[in-house]
């Protein structure tokens, strides 16, 4: 290769980096966030709950990592507050912590016990419709 051909391919990926805008979540990350964005007031969703809606169902963590990105003015428009973990309790959130969950979820009427869990089977949303999903895991 002549490096005038190595020169241009290096400019052309630059390029290509720089037209992208730098506060563009990754797609994995969009995707989490439009499951989380349908759970209705009042419920509360799984970490691992959203990862299988997506297919991915040891993608726990993944989804933790993408609400734990979130920044303005997305976390405004996304209910991160509804994602709880697999136990039925609040985590913490990158400087938001657990009270501050909870008292998002108390004040759309979410009930906690004295151990400080929500009851899942009365709580738990059943997740989006069939077709939804289907439509959803073919854009991964």
């Amino acid at each position: 290769m002549e490096p005038l051909e190595i020169e241009n391919r290096r400019r052309r990926r630059q390029n290509r980096r720089a037209s992208r805008p730098r506060s563009d979540p990754p797609p994995f990350y969009r995707l989490v966030y439009r499951v989380v964005r349908r759970v209705p007031r009042g419920k509360v969703v799984t970490y691992g709950q959203v990862a299988a809606i997506l297919g991915q169902p040891r993608g726990a963590r993944a989804v933790g990592v993408a609400l734990g990105a979130l920044r303005a003015p997305r976390v405004e428009m996304v209910p991160w507050h509804r994602v709880i973990n697999a136990a039925g309790r609040c985590s913490h959130r990158d400087g938001f912590w657990a009270d501050i969950q909870r008292e998002h979820l108390e004040e759309e009427g979410v009930r906690f016990d004295r151990d400080g869990r929500v009851d899942l089977k009365t709580t738990r949303w059943t997740g989006p419709r069939r077709e939804w999903v289907t439509r959803l895991r073919s854009e991964i």
